[in-house]
């Protein structure tokens, strides 16, 4: 932790000069000044030791909390400076595809969340990829119909699906932004033009994935520069993503989607060597942002909120706390086995509903309704009255309005996203996550940002035992995902903003972090800092390093098999109340800002 601070600390003084002096002349009132500038570094040194020491960070007005010290700051210029949570968003997801580009960026997709002060709606925008119109279900398959190796699938053209990213900024900003579009990208511009330091996370998962970055010779030149990875504190710059902003500035998403950069995507999707993909000028055209109804699900005195399919994030959340709404886990407390039985075999039940059920419901009917039903939640919650871990589990049977029986998916989902938390002084709240799929996506970059793997969230499997699966691919079909953006309320009132990258343990974390929140008492810092226990397919996850490993003994005598290893989430979240209190993921950079 000393080292990551360290790197942190060192990047945040360095980022003081040049880009972050203009990225804060882009948004403030005033022309900032470099005490002011400084005066910033000190929050961000303030945020960054209260993570080490595990003491969430306070505030009464506003608080963002994002995966890099320099996206949050950026956020927290805009919230100063009297913007709302969607304009302190743009200008943070912009910051993070320059300095966290493995993880999201203008190249991949997202799901937000939104809770408007003004109305007490709550709305949810789907800003996720969708598969090239010259797909087919065979997209993942050999000349023999077997599926292909994971990664074989993901390196190159093959694998990208039309980014939603870009559209969703702009759909999020002309709904809810105070602020003029253009300004919001001068932080990001700022950094790209005048470069910013390679934090030591992006300089290690460039060294653990050189083989692969180094196949496209866009992406070596950036990340391998003379064909040596990037290291911790080497100043890094991207004029070719300044580039591309200063066109979203001053063109909006239209610049991105027609033109030149919708030119450019789509040549290195269809010629990239080896492994080339679908994507054409009409697919970017046609691609649009959807409103979907958000999914919530009751549990204790709470309503947990987030994305509808295609996520199956909110569904697979609900449909756990559902089950474990009906067994008390206060009192065993977080070191207990059997607390964590419950809710290790909850997440294999609702698991096992989501393989089967859950896809993009434009193209299935999902049974939303049937899998939240109270009645059928508490038949399945009396799976989970033994003292054992279920020997095994199986898709239950909701309520279904479609006479439609499928197989159960196969789908691989790694871990490489990132998630923005935000409280603005309005009092509206916003959860967002964004993600390219696996670390680096596709490993195609074009002016200046990766593009996304997000087709291999498709099951490479089309059809099992006879029947289709719901989650094969489809010509303009969104991949299921996981991301489960995330709003609790408490009498309709937001009380706890949340949501974390980490592929399909996305879900456990999640999940988890409401129960250690609204059931153990823990603040949002020990609830996102807690040692995690996923449960997904039988096998029982435990994270090395951390108090979760004290759990081993106890659950293999419950009779799991149990592993454990690194389990690197991103969890940030932000609890609402007489203050706001944030809480950033330890195991990453990410910082919580407020005032």
């Amino acid at each position: 932790m000393r080292n990551i601070l360290t790197g942190l600390l060192t990047g945040a003084l360095l980022a003081t000069s040049g880009g972050a002096q203009q990225a804060a002349d882009a948004i403030a009132p005033e022309p900032a000044t470099a005490g002011a500038v400084a005066a910033l570094s000190d929050d961000v040194r303030a945020a960054l030791r209260a993570k080490a020491e595990g003491r969430p960070v306070e505030a009464e007005d506003w608080m963002i909390v994002a995966a890099n010290p320099l996206a949050a700051r950026a956020g927290a210029d805009v919230l100063r400076a009297g913007g709302s949570a969607a304009d302190a968003m743009v200008a943070a997801q912009a910051v993070l595809g320059l300095v966290e580009p493995q993880s999201s960026g203008l190249g991949g997709g997202a799901f937000l969340v939104w809770y408007d002060a003004a109305t007490g709606r709550l709305s949810t925008l789907d800003g996720r990829e969708t598969a090239p119109l010259a797909a087919t279900p065979r997209l993942f398959q050999d000349a023999a119909g077997e599926p292909l190796e994971f990664f074989d699938a993901v390196v190159g053209g093959r694998s990208v699906g039309t980014p939603g990213t870009p559209a969703l900024l702009a759909e999020a900003h002309r709904r809810w932004g105070r602020m003029p579009w253009p300004g919001l990208f001068g932080p990001a511009i700022g950094l790209a033009e005048n470069g910013f330091a390679v934090s030591p996370r992006l300089a290690s998962m460039v060294g653990g994935d050189r083989d692969r970055l180094s196949r496209f010779p866009a992406t070596a030149a950036y990340f391998l520069p003379g064909g040596a990875p990037l290291r911790a504190g080497q100043t890094l710059r991207n004029p070719a993503y300044a580039a591309t902003l200063r066109i979203l500035a001053d063109r909006g998403a239209a610049g991105f989607y027609a033109g030149p950069i919708a030119g450019d995507i789509v040549q290195t999707v269809q010629n990239a060597p080896g492994n080339p993909g679908l994507l054409s000028v009409a697919d970017l055209h046609l691609y649009d942002v959807r409103e979907r109804d958000p999914v919530c699900a009751p549990y204790r005195i709470y309503r947990v909120c987030g994305m509808g399919p295609p996520s199956s994030g909110a569904l697979t959340v609900g449909q756990m706390l559902g089950l474990l709404d009906h067994y008390d886990l206060a009192s065993p407390g977080p070191r207990s086995a059997r607390a964590w039985r419950l809710i290790g075999d909850a997440s294999r039940l609702a698991f096992a509903d989501r393989a089967r059920y859950m896809a993009d419901s434009d193209f299935v009917p999902v049974p939303v309704a049937g899998l939240l039903d109270p009645a059928y939640l508490a038949e399945r919650a009396k799976l989970l009255a033994g003292d054992d871990a279920l020997p095994e589990v199986a898709p239950g049977s909701p309520e279904y309005d479609h006479a439609l029986l499928w197989a159960d998916d196969d789908a691989i989902e790694r871990p490489s996203t990132s998630h923005v938390s935000i409280v603005d002084s309005f009092g509206n709240v916003l959860s967002m996550t964004a993600s390219i799929e696996n670390a680096f996506g596709s490993r195609l970059m074009v002016r200046g940002f990766l593009l996304n793997n997000q087709l291999t969230d498709f099951s490479f499997r089309s059809h099992a035992g006879g029947m289709a699966v719901a989650n094969r691919v489809e010509p303009g079909k969104r991949p299921r995902s996981s991301m489960a953006p995330t709003i609790v309320l408490r009498d309709g009132r937001p009380v706890l903003v949340l949501g974390s990258p980490g592929g399909s343990r996305i879900i456990g974390y999640v999940a988890a972090a409401i129960v250690a929140w609204a059931d153990w008492g823990l603040d949002v810092q020990q609830a996102v800092a807690l040692g995690h226990g996923v449960n997904r397919f039988g096998r029982y996850d435990l994270e090395a390093g951390t108090g979760a490993e004290d759990l081993a003994a106890g659950l293999e005598a419950l009779g799991y098999e149990v592993r454990t290893g690194e389990m690197n989430s991103g969890l940030h979240a932000i609890s609402i109340g007489a203050r706001l209190r944030g809480g950033a993921d330890p195991r990453r950079e990410g910082v919580a800002l407020g005032e």
